[in-house]
């Protein structure tokens, strides 16, 4: 007589394999998760940190952030750089990308745009209701700000200081970083007296803490009009779609503007006609 064994484990594994199920219906994003590598202009630090972290936590897609001038980053792409996403602090150097075929067609995306700051330590005496202009005084030594080569924010500050009518006679007080980062670094280390900034630095805690400062009025510099695109040679396409439509939420727009970013008209108009009840 045969004898029929009974696979009592049978029941355990259907059970388990039910409550993976679930799970994975109950949150698909996270059950693919993908990983993204983005070259991020320096003056997204901070409002990164905060806004990588949310995508995580959200979808489950990982964000591995490099920072530098949106320059180096435009050199390294066009050498091949394995970037999945640029998000640069001059919109002009995404165009030229766009231009050469090197990202993905329609995915250029104006995300905002950055002000200038002058920055003074907690301790300094400068008025700064005299604006660029107390940059004169001889008390001052070292200024740092962003090299104008390879940095729009170096490149707004020299127009900024010109406009003011104030470069020539600062010049050679000047203290290039290699992005607006290290610029902040600079003065925020002492190994610069004062510095021209980006906002979204300046508001920054690690920097507000330490000192004061004034807005350069936007009408005195070219507008730092900032995009973002996908690469063309991105493995990761599907993701990046993600994070780009991530960022264009009421809650990161928000987020956005607490550091000191303006969001651009049209991108506030979109996001306001796709919340729109029909």
């Amino acid at each position: 007589m045969t004898r029929v064994v009974k696979n009592r484990s049978a029941p355990a594994f259907g059970l388990i394999a039910a409550l993976v199920l679930a799970l994975l219906a109950a949150n698909p994003v996270q059950a693919g998760a993908g990983e993204i590598t983005i070259a991020a202009a320096s003056d997204l630090t901070f409002a990164f940190k905060d806004l990588t972290a949310r995508v995580h936590k959200q979808t489950g897609n990982s964000v591995k952030l490099s920072y530098g001038s949106s320059g180096n980053f435009f050199s390294q792409i066009q050498s091949g750089a394995p970037y999945d996403l640029f998000f640069s602090a001059d919109i002009d150097y995404p165009k030229k990308l766009e231009g050469a075929e090197l990202t993905e067609p329609g995915t250029l995306y104006e995300y905002a745009t950055g002000k200038l700051v002058l920055w003074v330590p907690t301790a300094s005496k400068l008025d700064l209701k005299r604006g660029l202009a107390v940059l004169t005084e001889p008390s001052i030594r070292k200024i740092a700000i962003a090299n104008p080569q390879h940095a729009p924010y170096g490149r707004a500050t020299v127009a900024a200081m010109e406009h003011a009518g104030i470069y020539d006679q600062v010049k050679q007080k000047l203290v290039l970083g290699e992005n607006i980062s290290q610029a902040a670094q600079f003065v925020e280390s002492g190994n610069a007296d004062h510095g021209v900034l980006a906002l979204s630095l300046a508001v920054a805690p690690a920097m507000k803490e330490k000192g004061r400062y004034v807005e350069v009025p936007s009408e005195d510099y070219p507008a730092i009009i900032q995009a973002a695109v996908i690469l063309k040679s991105s493995h990761e396409k599907e993701t990046a779609q993600a994070f780009l439509k991530f960022i264009k939420t009421p809650a990161s727009l928000a987020l956005m503007a607490q550091y000191g970013f303006t969001i651009l008209n049209q991108i506030a108009g979109e996001q306001n006609h796709e919340s729109a009840p029909n």
